[in-house]
C-alpha cells in the first residue's frame, strides 16, 4: 500500500477511545440534542399559532370515489394534511425523491386518520396515471388528482411554461426566469445539498425533459375545517420537507451520516435486490 493511501485511510479512521471517554462525549452531545428538541417543540408551537386564511375557491379533485371538493377530502375530520407530490400531467412516473418520501406514508396515514387528521397526496397528473403508479409502488395511502384545478398553482407547486419563462415564486422567494434549458438553481437545492441540482437525471427518470420536470415542485400544506369553512394554516417547501423524508432521519443517526456526494437513491423497485 502506498504512503498516500495509508495517509488517506488513517485520515478516515474514527477517533477510537475508551468507553468512559465515549460516554463523556455522548453526554456532551446529549445537551445539544435536548436543546434541539426544545427548539423543535417551540417551532411546532409557533406553526400552530400561525393565523389562518379562508379558502373560498371551489377546487375539485378526482378520487377513486369520483369528483370531490376540498371539504370532501377531510372525510369527516377537522384537519387535512396534503403532500404535494411531483407528478405532472406529462410525467411517465413519479419524481424519485417524492417517491422515496412517500414510501413512509403507508405506515402513518392510518394513525393520523384515527386522530382527527386526514392525509392525502395530491398531484396534477390524471387519476388513472396516479393509480397505475400507486399500484406499481405498492402504496395504500390516498392519492388524488388536482388535474384541471388551480390547486397546485395557488399553493406554489405547479407552474406553466409561460410562468416558468417569467420567473416563478417558490419557497417564498422569486426564482430567476428560465430563459434557456431549465437547469441549476431553479431546482430545489435540498435535493443535492445546495449544489446545482440533478435536473437532467431526475427528468430522465420521469421520462420527460428538464423544463417539464421542474414545472412541478414538492411541498406540504395543512388545512382546517371549522363550521363548514376551510382555512389554510401552513405550507412548507424544499428543505422544509426534510423531516418528512424518513430515510434521512435514520441516516442522520448513522455513523457516517448522509455520506453522499451525488444522487444515490432510486425508486424502491429499482434497486438491486438485497
Amino acid at each position: 500500500m502506498s504512503r498516500e493511501l495509508i495517509k488517506e485511510k488513517v485520515k478516515k479512521m474514527p477517533n477510537v477511545v475508551s468507553r468512559e471517554a465515549w460516554l463523556a462525549a455522548r453526554l456532551e452531545l446529549l445537551k445539544a440534542e435536548k436543546e434541539h428538541t426544545r427548539r423543535s417543540d417551540e417551532l411546532a408551537r409557533r406553526r400552530q399559532e400561525l393565523p389562518w386564511v379562508r379558502v373560498d375557491k371551489p377546487y375539485r379533485f378526482e378520487t377513486d370515489e369520483g369528483s370531490a371538493s376540498l371539504v370532501d377530502l377531510f372525510r369527516g375530520r377537522s384537519q387535512l394534511l396534503v403532500y404535494h407530490f411531483m407528478f405532472g400531467p406529462d410525467y411517465k412516473a413519479g419524481c424519485p425523491s417524492c417517491s422515496a418520501i412517500a414510501d413512509g406514508f403507508n405506515g402513518f396515514y392510518v394513525h393520523l386518520a384515527s386522530h382527527d387528521v386526514m392525509f392525502w397526496a395530491v398531484s396534477r397528473a390524471p387519476l388513472p396515471k396516479l393509480k397505475s403508479y400507486h399500484r406499481r409502488m405498492g402504496w395504500t395511502f390516498p392519492w388524488t388528482s388536482s388535474s384541471g384545478s388551480d390547486f397546485n398553482s395557488d399553493f406554489s407547486v405547479g407552474f406553466t411554461e409561460v410562468q416558468q419563462r417569467g420567473g416563478i415564486e417558490y419557497n417564498y422567494r422569486r426564482e430567476a426566469p428560465a430563459n434557456g434549458p431549465a437547469r441549476g438553481k431553479t431546482v430545489q437545492a435540498w435535493k443535492s445539498g445546495g449544489s446545482e441540482g440533478p435536473v437532467a437525471e431526475f427528468a430522465a427518470m420521469c421520462g420527460i425533459d428538464e423544463a417539464t420536470y421542474i414545472r412541478e415542485r414538492p411541498g406540504m400544506s395543512t388545512f382546517v375545517l371549522e363550521d363548514g369553512v376551510v382555512y389554510h394554516a401552513y405550507s412548507t417547501y424544499a428543505r422544509g420537507l426534510d423531516g418528512l423524508w424518513g430515510m434521512y432521519q435514520w441516516l442522520d443517526r448513522a455513523p457516517k451520516g448522509r455520506n453522499e456526494t451525488g444522487i444515490w437513491w432510486r425508486r424502491h423497485d429499482e434497486y438491486d435486490k438485497c
